[in-house]
This record gives structure tokens, sequence and C-alpha cells, in this order.
């Protein structure tokens, strides 16, 4: 099953557009925790089981992982989730962007070294920097387009024959890149009216939309733009919310992660 058929199976599977980020911060884990040599993949694997029947995808971002010396324990933990959950898409965040044989590496370091089922990419190198990815046609290619970020504006609302930047790469994406079906972009939830911009620009193609939770973007404006016609088509990421909800009482780390995921998926499944 490729990457575009495994996540519509999760959106019906899960009843859910709910992705859950995986971004371990060792100064944010329990006390108890932090002083385990496998903190990292305890944490997230603590977070897996707690979330996996409530999410459309799960997305480790390497940086965190890479900045401990931690790959092996993001090598284990993506092992795990395809071991108990196969089903469920995994998604590396690293945000590649290179040419030629460099890329070629990434790519193998994304979907041979952790078996990722889609990664992220940035098109500031042009097709051939986003190319070799898509030897591994069973896999997707999440391409930057228009990031949640303030300073993403800086380059993605340059005007370029009258449109914006971002619109460029999305028009370019759907219409000339994704020969074999396997592409997707990443939309901020936090900018709504540029979300619906992009959806009437690639049609079906599925959309990471960052942004909601921590960051703050508006849960209903998010889905009622960046929909598709049948209530799917983006994986709503959420990370730091629900990996570091606030604990109720006793509840523990992977109980209030359940919590806030249920919370959010369903908030999500309102607009749909």
């Amino acid at each position: 099953m490729n990457f575009i058929n495994k996540l519509s199976a999760a959106w019906t599977t899960n009843n859910s557009l709910l992705c859950v980020g995986l971004d371990p911060d060792l100064a944010r884990f329990p006390a108890q925790l932090a002083k385990e040599p496998e903190a990292i993949f305890l944490f997230c694997k603590e977070i897996i089981d707690a979330t996996a029947d409530l999410a459309c995808s799960f997305k480790p971002q390497i940086a965190y992982f890479a900045a401990l010396g931690a790959e092996g324990q993001l090598e284990r933990i993506c092992a795990y989730a395809r071991q108990h959950y196969p089903h469920i898409p995994l998604i590396l965040d690293a945000k590649r962007g290179d040419i030629g044989a460099t890329a070629r590496q990434y790519a193998r370091e994304a979907f041979d070294r952790y078996g990722a089922d889609a990664v992220t990419l940035n098109p500031y190198m042009g097709f051939d920097s986003v190319e070799p990815y898509m030897e591994w046609t069973d896999r997707g290619a999440i391409v930057l387009c228009r990031t949640s970020n303030p300073g993403g504006s800086d380059l993605q609302f340059l005007m370029a024959d009258g449109k914006p930047l971002y619109q460029h790469v999305a028009r370019m994406v759907a219409e000339k890149w994704n020969t074999n079906g396997q592409c997707a972009l990443v939309v901020g939830a936090t900018f709504p009216d540029e979300l619906a911009q992009v959806r009437a620009i690639v049609g079906e193609m599925p959309l990471l939309v960052p942004g909601v939770g921590a960051q703050g973007g508006d849960v209903e404006a998010t889905v009622r733009s960046g929909r598709t016609a049948s209530g799917a088509g983006m994986m709503i990421n959420s990370s730091r919310a629900i990996l570091y909800a606030t604990a109720q009482g006793s509840e523990d780390f992977a109980a209030a992660a359940r919590r806030v995921a249920t919370e959010t998926r369903d908030a999500i499944n309102l607009y749909r």
C-alpha cells in the first residue's frame, strides 16, 4: 500500500484528520522519565500507544532526535510504530532540500533507515531536489508551500507574474511534479485564507497542516478552508499541545496526551 492509500484508509478507519507530532524535549519530560537512558524512545512509545486510535499519521521531527545524538532511538520508535501500527502513516519531518546524489542519500535516510512513509521537503532548489525521493514510488513527498511561521512571508508572499510565490509552488507541484500521485503540500493553519487558495489550486491533494495547538491556529477556520469535498484531505498536526499537556490531578503524561488528542480530533471533526 502506498502513502496516499494508507493515509486515505487512516482518515476513514480512525475517523480522524489529526497528525500527532513527535517533538521530544527532555527539558519537558516528567522528572522520573528524563533520567532513563532510553527516555526519548520510552516517551514517544507511550505517546504513540496513547493516541494511535485517534491519529491519521505520526510525524517525528528529526531535529529533536539528532540534536541529542538520539538517531538510534528515532530508528527504534519508527520501527515500533511500523510494527504495532502499520496502518498509520509515518512522516519524517526533515525539510530536506538538496540536489542529485546528496538528495538521494537523504531519501535513503528517510525511507530505508527510518522506514518513513513520507518526508517533508524544501522546494527552493527546484525539481531535481525532489525527484530522487520519487524513486520510492510507494512513499510520499510533502513539499513546503505556505508555512505557518511568520517569517514564511519573507519569500512565500513575493509576487511573480501577479501571483504570490506559494501559489506558484502549489500549482507546480500539483501540475508538474506529482506525476506518480505521491505528493502533498505543507500549508500552515495560521493562514486559513491562503490554505483555501491552495486547496482551490491542488484539488484533492493531501495537505499537511501545522499550526493548531501551541501555534494558535483556529481549528474551525482551518478545517473549513482546507477540507476536500469528502471532508478529508488534511493531516492537521499538533505536537507540543499534545505531548506536554497539563496533567489533571494524578493523570500521567500519556493519559494527558490522549485527553488532548481526543479533544483535538473531536474539534476537527465538528467542521468536516
